[in-house]
């Protein structure tokens, strides 16, 4: 007579992976759920970060399409300048920096360029919002900080302004 045994039960894929993982695919989770591109976690002193690339295609901003792709890098400052400078500029938000309007257009500042109060120096793209980021006074851009395409954290330097 055949033998009825049934085979043992399989088990789960998250039984057999590592909690480190299983935190990982509920992160990661989570993006998917909420539409987030970055989520980070810490706890017991261990930093946990996980981010998605997103290509999506950029609006207007002020009927001004902005460029998608990474431009240029980050022109390096004046030596004299730094972050610290009290003419520094910083990030209002965190998200990614454009330094034109659109692809192929002129960058909004250069090092050197006079500025007025009000100006567009920049836009950052927070949440899929293009937002300019004014002039806080008038002057000269002494030191730019970042470039197109780089992604900025809250308070970040950004400019100089002299």
């Amino acid at each position: 007579m055949p033998s009825t045994k049934t085979p043992p039960a399989k088990k789960s894929q998250t039984a057999t992976r590592s909690p480190e993982l299983a935190l990982i695919d509920s992160l990661a989770e989570i993006l998917n759920v909420t539409g987030l591109t970055e989520i980070e976690l810490e706890q017991k002193g261990v930093r946990v970060r996980v981010a998605k690339t997103v290509n999506a295609t950029l609006q207007h901003v002020a009927a001004a399409p902005v460029a998608a792709t990474v431009s240029a890098p980050a022109p390096a400052a004046k030596p004299d300048a730094t972050p610290e400078h009290p003419g520094t500029v910083k990030s209002p938000m965190v998200g990614t920096i454009y330094m034109a309007s659109a692809p192929g257009a002129p960058d909004f500042i250069t090092i050197g360029a006079d500025v007025k109060q009000g100006q567009t120096l920049l836009i950052i793209e927070a949440m899929k919002t293009m937002n300019q980021i004014p002039a806080p006074r008038a002057g000269k851009v002494t030191a730019i900080f970042v470039g197109s395409g780089t992604p900025v954290e809250f308070g970040e330097a950004l400019i100089v302004i002299e």
